[in-house]
C-alpha cells in the first residue's frame, strides 16, 4: 500500500510518498520520495491578509508537480492539509477550491487542534510514562499539548510563528498569554516536566548542538549555546558558512526564542526532539483509516 502526505505550512510546504509493508505481522512504513519546498505563503498573508498572485500561481504548479508524483506512484490514499497561512488567507478557500477544480486535488484547511492532534499520532509512541509539554513551533501558530502518561491533558494553539514574528506581527501579548496557559497547566506539577519539541527549525538546532544521544534529549543550556552562535553570525554566514538554507536561516533565531519560551515558563530544563512532525501524523493517521476499513470489509 502506498499513501501520499502534503504538509501546507506558512514557511514551506512539505510531500511525502510512503510505502507500507506487512511482513510476519509487522508493518514496515519505507519513505519513497520526500519534497520540500520553500514556498512561504505566510510571507503574504502575515502582511496582506491573503495569498498573493504570485504566490498563487506558483503554489497551483506546485500541487500539479505533487499530483502528478501521486499517479505516477500509483498512491492508494492521499491527505493534503494546509495550517496557519492558508486557514487565515482572505482567499485561501478560494484558493484550494481552484486547485480541486484544475487538478482534482483535494486541500484540507485544518485548525491548530487538528494539526497537533495529527502530530501527536506520532509523538505519543516516542513517550514513556512521565508529564511531558509538547510544543510544535510552526511559520505562523505554536500549539502546546500537555502529555500525562501517555494521555493528552490539555491542548491550546497560538498565533505565533517563526514567520509571523520575521514580518512584524508584535508577539508580545501572545507570548504573554502563552506563559500564562503553560504556568495555569505546570501548577502544582510534583515531578520533573520534560518537552518534546517537533518542527524544522528544533530539529536543525537540535543537529547544530552536536548532540548525539539515542534518546534525541537535549537540555536547555544546549539551545542557548546554539542561539549564541546563531546570533553571532550574520545571515549570509549562516547560510554559507552554517550550510542553512535560506528559508531556515532567517526563522530558526525566532523560533528558538518560542522554545525557550515554552520551556521557561514551566521551568523546563530538557527537551526531547523526536524527528516526526505534520506529515508522519498522516501517514499513521491514513494507515489507521485503511485498517479500520480492512477490518469493516472482513466484517460484512
Amino acid at each position: 500500500m502506498k499513501l501520499a502526505a502534503i504538509d501546507i505550512g506558512s514557511n514551506a510546504i512539505r510531500f511525502q510518498v510512503t510505502h507500507v509493508m506487512t511482513y510476519e505481522g509487522q508493518h514496515y512504513f519505507k519513505r519513497l520520495e520526500y519534497v520540500r519546498f520553500p514556498l512561504r505563503l505566510g510571507q503574504d498573508v502575515f502582511k496582506l491578509k491573503k495569498i498573493g498572485e504570485k504566490s498563487e500561481d506558483k503554489f497551483i504548479r506546485l500541487m500539479n508537480a505533487f499530483k502528478l508524483l501521486i499517479d505516477l506512484y500509483e498512491v492508494d490514499q492521499y491527505y493534503a492539509c494546509a495550517t496557519s497561512a492558508m486557514r487565515e488567507a482572505a482567499n485561501g478557500r478560494e484558493i484550494t477550491k481552484k486547485v480541486k477544480e484544475l487538478l482534482g486535488l483535494k486541500i484540507n484547511i485544518i485548525s491548530g487542534e487538528r494539526e497537533a492532534e495529527l502530530i501527536n499520532r506520532v509523538v505519543m509512541e516516542k513517550l514513556g510514562k512521565g508529564t511531558f509539554l509538547h510544543v510544535d513551533v510552526g511559520g505562523g501558530s505554536t500549539e502546546l499539548n500537555l502529555i500525562k502518561d501517555g494521555i493528552k491533558i490539555e491542548s491550546e494553539s497560538f498565533k505565533i510563528g517563526s514567520v509571523r514574528t520575521i514580518e512584524n506581527d508584535s508577539p508580545k501579548g501572545v507570548l504573554k498569554r502563552m506563559s500564562q496557559w503553560i504556568e495555569a497547566q505546570v501548577k502544582g506539577a510534583k515531578t520533573a516536566i520534560t518537552a518534546i519539541g517537533t518542527g524544522g527549525n528544533i530539529n536543525k538546532i537540535y543537529e547544530l548542538s552536536g548532540a548525539k544521544t539515542k534518546t534525541r534529549l537535549m537540555r536547555i543550556e544546549s539551545i542557548l549555546e546554539v542561539q549564541e552562535h546563531l546570533a553571532s553570525h550574520t545571515l549570509d554566514e549562516r547560510i554559507f558558512k552554517l550550510h542553512l538554507n535560506p528559508d531556515r536561516a532567517d526563522v530558526i533565531l525566532p523560533a528558538s526564542d518560542i522554545y525557550l519560551h515554552a520551556m521557561k515558563s514551566a521551568n523546563i530544563q530538557r527537551i526531547l526532539v523526536p524527528d516526526v512532525g505534520l506529515k508522519d501524523g498522516i501517514m499513521h493517521m491514513l494507515f489507521e483509516k485503511h485498517v479500520r476499513q480492512s477490518v469493516i470489509r472482513l466484517n460484512d
